[in-house]
């Protein structure tokens, strides 16, 4: 396991983390929950019927004896979630509404978390995205003064690490959420011990090509460095700019980014996919994500074709978040 999750799991360790995995009965999940368990870095929470998820993990000789597991049909405190969850979303669900919503496994897992009996939740090896983080959007919410969510993805190859966003939420980022996008990807770099000089890319470099497209980026820059004035942060780049020193030094000489970013917010989503994809095939980076950033508390996404291994990570990560909050 790489340098990334070594210290994560240091930093984790003895602090009592609870993650709740809402798909219970997928075998990833299962596997990955019981290794966390036996490591003790967090505790899992495993939602669905207890009997069933315990046959499944039996036959697959996955140990459950620090694993918890709650069913929504029969869970002692639902009268508790179904109050708080018809308050918090003011008028908009009944009780008796809220009763069978919270028989949904994301929507449970979610309120575990808004009531405080969970720290943080990682679903989507057997749901789609948006079942994922509808609830999230609906309960949890934005932080203050960030309008949405966004996805990161941590690029590690060897001892590099590099910060990639949005990849994986807004397709088509207006000035304002490049800004934020760019002001919540450097905390998160930040929790990997990644000192962040964040690039916001294009393809013109301090407008060396002049487009609406350009002016976007431009304009997310002034944002982002007015709210955030100690923040690294500079733009509109091409790549080669942002990362290659001689380049800087011909295209941006007058810039705080010296060719040395290690952020890089892309200017829409089909960029920041394609990018991050080429990366991780053409350059043999380990794409660790998506990490959804923004929210009030922590909310991960897995891809439904993940592996056991990205169930483990990717709830090292989600605890992570919790424990910077």
């Amino acid at each position: 396991m790489s340098d990334l999750f070594t210290g994560l799991k240091e930093r984790l360790s003895g602090k009592n983390l609870r993650i709740v995995f809402p798909e219970g009965l997928d075998e990833r999940i299962l596997s990955a929950a019981g290794r966390l368990a036996a490591d003790g870095v967090l505790t899992p929470i495993l939602v669905g019927n207890i009997e069933e998820i315990q046959s499944k993990a039996s036959g697959l000789g996955v140990a459950l004896d620090s694993v918890e597991i709650y069913d929504p049909n029969n869970f002692a405190m639902m009268d508790e979630l179904v109050a708080s969850f018809v308050e918090r979303r003011k008028g908009k669900a009944t009780e008796e509404q809220a009763r069978k919503i919270l028989l949904d496994e994301n929507y449970f897992g979610t309120m575990l978390v808004h009531t405080n009996r969970a720290d943080g939740l990682v679903s989507g090896a057997a749901h789609s995205t948006a079942d994922t983080v509808r609830p999230a959007l609906q309960i949890i919410k934005t932080k203050e003064g960030v309008r949405k969510t966004s996805g990161v993805f941590i690029m590690v190859r060897e001892d590099e690490k590099y910060v990639f966003a949005d990849c994986a939420i807004n397709i088509a980022p207006d000035s304002q959420d490049l800004a934020e996008i760019a002001i919540e990807s450097a905390k998160t770099a930040r929790m990997f011990d990644i000192e962040p000089r964040v690039a916001m890319l294009s393809f013109s470099t301090k407008g060396s090509a002049v487009s609406p497209e350009t002016d976007k980026v431009s304009t997310a820059v002034a944002v982002a460095q007015e709210r955030e004035p100690e923040l690294v942060l500079d733009g509109e780049f091409q790549f080669d700019a942002a990362f290659v020193p001689s380049v800087a030094e011909k295209k941006a000489p007058d810039s705080v980014i010296k060719g040395d970013a290690n952020v890089f917010v892309f200017p829409s989503l089909e960029a920041g996919n394609i990018g991050y994809k080429i990366a991780q095939r053409l350059g043999n980076f380990e794409a660790v994500g998506p990490i959804l950033q923004g929210l009030n508390r922590p909310v991960n996404d897995l891809s439904r074709g993940c592996s056991e291994e990205d169930v483990y990570k990717l709830a090292l990560i989600t605890a992570g978040q919790a424990l910077a909050e």
